[in-house]
């Protein structure tokens, strides 16, 4: 077994039991890409067993502090079981859930989506990719589903020497060559009381943002309970909010006066959305969808004096590290900046950040800033976060990725 030395007094965070092991914490030691490897104070004392990367800044990450633990097949067989089974647990109105979140879940670098029967896997570490094969059968093993689908394309990949890899690795087409009528990639969930579609190919991420599930909930709630009737959603992807919106207007009686406003940059996206209105039922002249720029058309409503009673912030990936956090901080200051500008007072602004580089607390800042230069002042009347699917851990504060704030504006 190769070993790991750490410098002196790098041992701290291991023995707090965080599982990253960066670079320049190491005094001496190496693997090859994925293998375990032993890892131990400037002194010799065992700290933990890790999967090594030769590329990463995060040189090795942490599978078990136990030194009694194998790192085998029946390891992670059992890491999986535990991850499922804390799922049952968890308040999921929905059958697209995640079903392991890296290491919130004692797997690094491994996510798991399940939609409906089929699953959809993320491998973004050198060790998850050198346990692709017993990982992969211990999932289906586990859920009792015989589809799972790769999308090992997230961009973080390359940060561990890892090429990107997609397809079918279990339940693919069937024929001589494989080369069959494979399962469907067009999938349909349920989500609290709506229908909602993806492609386990194209789509963000896995397919889908599982995350927002109980903001789109807690946003209809609001609309219901308010009477929201103009809502603008920004960044609107597939039209999860947009959904949530005219969801919440039909339960409050308003749907017939209502209008929903969706905005993103992707053409794609904007047919799912609307195509997502039909599929629940709703009047699609109750929505416009908007092929354009968020930061240019906030501008443009502010211009034609346009004022909304709710609006979603939702935007893509600002900071991915905190190296990004400062160029990130203006641009969020902007867009909520004019959000709060353009909301009628009473109004309410959901806004999001699931940059790993803000943090909540300066989240708070940042969004207090563009109220301040905007001239509005506003309660806070909710923290949000992701679905209890995607959970933190007290020996892991960086699972808390995606932060939210719900503020109302003062009149």
């Amino acid at each position: 077994m190769k070993t790991l030395r750490l410098r002196a007094g790098k041992e701290r965070s291991l023995l707090r039991r965080h599982p990253w092991i960066f670079e320049s914490a190491i005094a001496k030691g190496g693997g090859d890409s994925g293998e375990t490897v032993r890892v131990e104070s400037h002194e010799g004392q065992f700290l933990a067993w890790a999967a090594y990367s030769p590329s990463s800044r995060i040189r090795a990450r942490v599978w078990s502090f136990d030194e009694a633990q194998r790192i085998d097949a029946p390891f992670f067989i059992a890491a999986c079981a535990r991850s499922i089974i804390a799922r049952a647990r968890f308040d999921v109105q929905s059958d697209g859930v995640r079903l392991v979140h890296g290491e919130s879940d004692g797997l690094p670098g491994l996510i798991v989506d399940r939609y409906g029967d089929t699953l959809v896997v993320q491998f973004t570490s050198a060790g998850t990719e050198r346990w692709k094969g017993v990982i992969a059968d211990a999932l289906l093993r586990e859920t009792g589903l015989t589809k799972l689908y790769e999308r090992s394309d997230a961009s973080v990949r390359s940060l561990e020497g890892l090429e990107p890899a997609t397809g079918w690795l279990r339940g693919g087409p069937t024929g001589a060559a494989g080369d069959g009528e494979g399962p469907p990639l067009e999938l349909t969930i349920r989500e609290h009381q709506w229908r909602l579609t993806l492609n386990i190919a194209e789509g963000h991420k896995t397919g889908f943002y599982l995350d927002q599930r109980d903001s789109r909930q807690r946003f209809a709630d609001y609309t219901q309970r308010l009477g929201f009737k103009h809502v603008l959603n920004c960044f609107c992807y597939t039209g999860g909010f947009s959904v949530a919106a005219l969801a919440g207007m039909r339960a409050a009686g308003t749907v017939a006066d209502g209008h929903v406003t969706s905005i993103d940059s992707s053409g794609p996206a904007l047919e799912r959305a609307r195509a997502h209105v039909a599929l629940n039922g709703f009047d699609p002249n109750r929505a416009t969808f908007l092929d354009a720029d968020v930061n240019a058309s906030l501008r443009q409503f502010l211009k034609e004096g346009q004022r909304f009673d709710a609006i979603i912030l939702d935007p893509p990936k600002f900071a991915p590290t905190a190296a990004h956090a400062e160029r990130a901080a203006r641009a969020y200051k902007d867009i909520n900046r004019l959000a709060l500008q353009l909301l009628s007072p009473g109004g309410v602004l959901f806004t999001f950040s699931c940059s790993g580089g803000i943090s909540a607390d300066l989240f708070h800042k940042i969004v207090a800033s563009a109220g301040a230069d905007a001239g509005v002042d506003g309660y806070i009347l909710e923290r949000l976060g992701g679905a209890p699917d995607h959970p933190m851990t007290l020996e892991f504060p960086e699972g808390e990725y995606l932060k939210g704030l719900v503020v109302m504006r003062k009149g």
